[in-house]
């Protein structure tokens, strides 16, 4: 959403959160392909395992997943059925899409809170190989769904504004 010719404070902390979440996915995907590439010559060329990198592999998995979706959602690239919306023309496509987003955003509160209680839940309990607290993995879970909050109400407030101008 445009005021006065500068974008809504909403959309511009939603797109710089969405920068950084790129920036670290970008990172997060390199030391992915290190660790796998490490374990593969590590077993393959030198005959011994690294008991490690599968753990973590998967944990940087699990993390590059959900700030991936959030990404995702943040770019509007998910998969979406247009051809219904396209029907309303332009008032009735843009109700649709903030009743999407505000459908996302209920989604997503129940992903923060059901994601926190899940990292407290598991608060306690060590990674076997990696011997670091499971909560810090599961935290992904309330942070990605925060972040998809944002990106909700960003995109809300830019339908709306879209509306009003």
């Amino acid at each position: 959403m445009k005021t006065n010719g500068r974008s809504h404070p909403i959309d511009r902390f939603s797109r710089r959160t969405n920068t950084v979440i790129e920036q670290s996915l970008l990172g997060l995907g390199i030391l992915m392909i290190g660790v796998v590439a490490a374990q593969v010559f590590f077993r393959y060329v030198l005959n011994h395992s690294l008991f490690w990198s599968e753990e973590l592999a998967r944990y940087i998995l699990v993390w590059l997943t959900f700030l991936g979706a959030s990404v995702a959602y943040r770019r509007g690239t998910h998969p979406r059925i247009d051809l219904f919306v396209s029907r309303f023309g332009s008032r009735g496509a843009r109700a649709i899409h903030v009743g999407a987003h505000l459908v996302a955003l209920a989604f997503f509160s129940v992903l923060v809170i059901y994601g926190a209680q899940f990292a407290y839940f598991v608060r306690l309990q060590i990674s076997p190989a990696l011997q670091i607290p499971k909560w810090i993995v599961m935290l992904v879970l309330p942070i990605s769904g925060m972040v998809m909050i944002l990106h909700a109400v960003a995109a809300i407030v830019s339908d709306l504004g879209e509306h009003t101008s």
